[in-house]
């Protein structure tokens, strides 16, 4: 570490974040090296090193001998002032080098307010912020992640875009650049090589022209380049171990405990969730697999608590026998087990009894809506009874809290659906009084409400979302129908919403916009502390354009969307018909119920999709 480095680590708050030296970090000596990786991830390092992704790329790409791959993340504003005060460029954690010296810098763009903290990554490492503007061939600059599945806001200032999983895609991207350094390849030669790979999308290599009301009016590919590209699915999911390495961090973080990935994918279709659309389909690990990597991930942490994570945790069909064969591991060791995003339709008591064997985590439950009729709308298959049966079960077997997450602002919402939330919580709260296990110790119902973004490739990407005033009109109400004092109600803010919103459905001219938010100051936009609406709209107007134009606009199934340059391998035939079905407040079965055809199961390599309650 150089002095200058140690000095301005002395003067910032956290300085734990920025010093690197964690255990079980992944070092390798260079002189073995001939490509080097720098993972960026947009955000802090309490973030960062929660995130499940971040350590499934990082033990991918250090498994291939002679490449290294480094975690590099964004800095708090204590600290990205001092580093430009001093001159410091943006460097990695492992070796402590400039990650302008490395081949390959490598963004993982999950949350749309996140685009100014890569911007600014940018800056601080030295680069020009326009892939255009890098000549050379490295380092090259490219992204992944779930935000990729619309790549337009951003596609001027990454040379390529992963789209789909990255554990395979990511590999052989790096392989075809180790050989383009040998051959001496042009940065130009090089993306042509890499738009043929499947998932690759290269924006150079499409041109985009408008309509005088301003919607797309074509995609144009050049020299070859595949229209649409189709995301890559990991083969081999459903056999693999999940990494057990991971590096444990030196400070505290968000998730700070072990975590293993039970099985990707959804199987429920509710219409508004990107993930549960470009994850398909859904395919689960073996709970051998899974148990032997849970074991091997807390024999290397050190951890006290194993977290089972995915878009649906008791949705794997044999949960129980996951969380049987890790009990034997963890009771004798007083380590418990964290099972995230339950559904209400499908806990039982004997999950319960899982769950609470060592000590009790909260409970989160995501009803969505208020009402029976908005849930159909939404395909969120879950109904009142079930969410209160599931409570009972709760509160009879001792928990006194419950979270509840809600959206406000969904298609075909009224003021009645909006009050719903009110009641439903009430009868939470009434559950508790007739069932509690200790009424003694009180109940705390927390209910939180965000609004409703439409994103790309789900059934409500046609969709509008309400303007802001109309949102904090519906907090408002429901806010004053709270007002049960063991109910407890928080929402999110209306003007993040609304710009996460604009980016979300965004085509190529925001980039403008973006340079000028970052040119404005932005830099950890996702965090409040730093978010400005004025500096947004200042930027939006800069270039004439309307954010209301791209968030809060209904779209025709005609137009040509920005994003349909990537295809997430679900058919838009399909998309459309669950917008129509939602119309009519009709339900889709879920996938195990029966396959709905929506065309993801034809991307699986495993040929691993669930139809009848089997596997096909």
């Amino acid at each position: 570490m150089n002095e200058k480095l140690k000095r301005a680590l002395r003067r910032v708050e956290k300085p734990a974040r920025y010093a690197g030296g964690e255990f079980n970090r992944i070092v390798k000596n260079k002189a073995d090296i001939d490509l080097r990786v720098a993972l960026c991830f947009p955000d802090t390092y309490e973030i960062g090193m929660s995130n499940l992704g971040m350590r499934v790329l990082y033990d991918a790409a250090n498994r291939i001998e002679r490449v290294w791959c480094e975690r590099v993340f964004a800095p708090w504003g204590d600290m990205d002032a001092e580093m430009r005060a001093a001159g410091i460029p943006l460097f990695a954690l492992e070796s402590g080098d400039d990650v302008r010296d490395f081949d390959i810098a490598a963004f993982s763009l999950g949350y749309e307010m996140a685009y100014t903290a890569a911007l600014n990554m940018l800056s601080l490492a030295g680069l020009p912020l326009r892939s255009a503007e890098r000549e050379n061939l490295t380092p090259l600059v490219i992204a992944g992640g779930a935000c990729c599945f619309n790549p337009e806001p951003m596609a001027d200032f990454f040379d390529l875009f992963l789209i789909g999983e990255g554990e395979e895609l990511n590999c052989e991207l790096y392989e075809l650049l180790r050989a383009a350094k040998a051959d001496r390849l042009t940065k130009p030669e090089f993306l042509r090589r890499a738009a043929g790979l499947r998932g690759v999308y290269v924006p150079s290599l499409y041109g985009v022209s408008y309509n005088a009301d301003g919607t797309v009016a074509g995609i144009t590919p050049r020299e070859g380049a595949p229209l649409p590209v189709v995301k890559r699915v990991a083969a081999g999911f459903v056999s693999s171990a999940a990494p057990s390495g991971a590096v444990v961090p030196s400070t505290e973080i968000v998730h700070d405990r072990a975590a293993i990935e039970l099985l990707r994918g959804c199987i429920r279709g509710c219409r508004f969730c990107q993930a549960g659309y470009i994850y398909r389909p859904a395919r689960e690990r073996e709970p051998e697999k899974l148990a032997e990597s849970g074991i091997s991930a807390l024999k290397a942490s050190g951890y006290d608590e194993l977290t089972l994570l995915s878009l649906s945790t008791s949705d794997h069909s044999r949960l129980l026998e996951v969380c049987d064969r890790l009990l034997e591991y963890c009771e004798p060791r007083n380590i418990s087990l964290s099972l995230p995003s339950l559904r209400a339709d499908n806990f039982s008591m004997e999950l319960m009894s899982r769950v609470q064997r060592v000590r009790k985590s909260g409970l989160t439950f995501a009803p969505e809506a208020g009402s029976r009729r908005l849930r159909d709308i939404i395909n969120k298959n879950v109904t009142e009874e079930e969410l209160l049966n599931t409570c009972r079960i709760a509160f009879e077997g001792g928990w006194s809290s419950v979270k509840l997450y809600f959206m406000l602002g969904l298609p075909g919402e009224t003021d009645e659906d909006v009050l719903a939330i009110a009641e439903l919580s009430n009868r939470v709260l009434h559950t508790w009084r007739a069932h509690a296990k200790n009424k003694n110790r009180g109940v705390r119902i927390a209910v939180s409400t965000s609004c409703f973004v439409p994103k790309p490739h789900t059934a409500f990407q046609w969709s509008a979302q309400v303007p802001r005033e109309e949102y904090s009109r519906r907090v408002s109400l429901l806010r004053e129908n709270m007002r049960a004092k063991s109910v407890t109600y928080s929402w999110h803010d209306a003007d993040t919403s609304f710009i996460e919103a604009a980016l979300a459905r965004g085509d190529r001219r925001l980039g403008a916009v973006l340079e000028a938010a970052h040119r404005r100051g932005g830099r950890l936009d996702a965090w409040g502390e730093y978010f400005n609406i004025g500096r947004w709209l200042a930027s939006f107007e800069e270039y004439g354009l309307d954010p209301d134009f791209y968030a809060c606009r209904e779209r025709a199934y005609s137009e040509i969307l920005p994003w349909s340059v990537v295809s997430s391998g679900v058919d838009e035939s399909f998309l459309i018909s669950e917008n129509e079905a939602a119309k009519r407040g009709e339900t889709t079965p879920d996938c195990r119920t029966k396959c709905s055809g929506c065309g993801a199961r034809e991307l699986c390599g495993e040929g691993v999709c669930y139809e009848g309650g089997l596997y096909g």
